[in-house]
């Protein structure tokens, strides 16, 4: 602007006031980056967030905590040790236990994915991955279920045997079937939470007679 170059402040005239210049405020989280730490903190940090994903399965009540930093880690841990425990089935007593191993990949993650796709369809408000994540973690009661039935297969395959299996696999199945529901049925509109309950009803039934049912060679 013309004029204003010969505009000068007197040295005499004191000039208050304070000049600042906003500096945005940044979070810790803002400045936190796996990139800057090691290697053995970031695995430690992802074994403590499955632990408590564990937890939260044990004791399961209506909360976001599973939900809010989703993982499929301890879905494919405890899937892979599902299938493996469950190989070797009388059922295919000519075969090297393989194709039980793929039932069980192909029953829990299929299953998995046509119950999220159906409480997606129903209005569910949580994403894909985090009913995976859910459905996932929430096998933990059956996959100790197969440990005790195998352990107790291990002292004999009478009636004894029978009746203490079907109860543990009762008891682990309810448990699943529950914690599962604590934490997507707040997720549904009210009139559609039992046409979601009953397809997890359904995929937990699966796995469990498929335990309960299971005979070593």
């Amino acid at each position: 602007f013309p004029g204003l170059t010969d505009v000068s402040i007197s040295e005499d005239i004191p000039v208050e006031g304070q000049i600042t210049v906003p500096v945005g405020s940044h979070s810790p989280d803002e400045e936190f980056s796996t990139l800057d730490e090691p290697v053995r903190d970031t695995i430690m940090r992802d074994l403590k967030a499955v632990g408590k994903k564990f937890v939260h399965v044990m004791y399961p009540k209506k909360s976001s905590a599973l939900l809010r930093d989703w993982d499929l880690w301890g879905p494919l841990v405890l899937c892979v040790s599902l299938a493996l425990m469950l190989q070797g089935g009388s059922a295919d007593s000519k075969d090297d236990g393989g194709p039980q191993f793929a039932e069980v990949f192909v029953i829990i993650w299929f299953g998995a994915v046509v119950i999220t796709l159906n409480s997606k369809l129903l209005g569910g408000t949580i994403s894909f991955f985090q009913s995976l994540c859910v459905l996932g973690y929430c096998v933990m009661p059956l996959t100790v279920a197969m440990l005790v039935c195998r352990l107790v297969l291990l002292a004999g395959s009478g009636t004894i045997s029978f009746i203490i299996r079907l109860i543990v696999v009762l008891a682990m199945f309810g448990w699943s079937t529950l914690a599962s529901t604590a934490f997507l049925a707040d997720s549904q509109p009210p009139n559609r939470k039992a046409l979601v309950v009953y397809p997890i009803f359904l995929f937990y039934f699966v796995i469990s007679w498929m335990i309960l049912t299971f005979t070593p060679q």
